[in-house]
């Protein structure tokens, strides 16, 4: 059975899964909606809806210096109550996403928070690049979305492998956690500051 976008939605929306996590949950079960569904609770994935509507409120702001202080980091990762947020598994959890925007240097959260200017723009570059490539017009539009995934591998923290481990993202070990603890558990924003950074240095001869 194929796997269209209209499954995709329906899993998320009764399950609380990522939209990537659910994808793959049909794709690794034949389409199958119950397996699908099955799958995502067995990866601790699911429990997320059962705490959909929960408010997560509380947490941690993170900070990270690295480098003897060339480069700074503040995230906020929230929780839904205080005895979550003092556990060592979220506290870890919140040291180890302020490590990755350091080393990611990712621009925004999740696609979500991509500004739909930007995205209109890295398409039409995509598409020129593919016909300038000379690929045919009927795959062109796949050969873009796969090139707009990537991208948001780059810019995106949730979509970004995880630096300690690649074959997983951040979206994963944020979900990992939370199934741990048992509650909700969001990035909710972050500031990376590297030192001199949009400063225009001048050249040496012009000293």
């Amino acid at each position: 059975m194929a796997v269209t976008a209209e499954n995709i939605k329906e899993l998320r929306e009764r399950t609380g899964a990522g939209m990537m996590d659910c994808k793959k949950a049909l794709a690794e079960t034949g389409g199958d909606m119950e397996k699908a569904i099955a799958y995502l609770r067995e990866k601790g994935l699911a429990k997320m809806h059962k705490r959909a509507g929960k408010v997560a409120a509380e947490g941690v702001v993170e900070a990270y210096i690295h480098l003897g202080g060339k480069i700074g980091v503040l995230v906020e990762v929230n929780c839904e109550t205080d005895f979550v947020a003092r556990t060592d598994d979220f506290r870890w959890l919140a040291k180890e996403v302020a490590l990755q925007i350091a080393a990611g240097k990712p621009l925004y959260v999740s696609s979500e928070d991509v500004p739909e200017s930007m995205l209109e723009s890295e398409r039409a570059i995509y598409r020129a690049q593919a016909l300038n490539e000379g690929k045919p017009e009927a795959v062109v539009n796949k050969i873009v979305e796969g090139r707009l995934k990537k991208f948001y591998t780059e810019v995106c923290l949730l979509d970004q492998p995880y630096i300690r481990d690649p074959e997983k993202t951040i979206r994963d070990l944020v979900a990992e956690v939370s199934a741990k603890t048992g509650e909700k558990i969001q990035v909710r924003r972050f500031a990376r500051f590297e030192l001199g950074e949009g400063i225009e240095k001048p050249d040496a001869c012009d000293v």
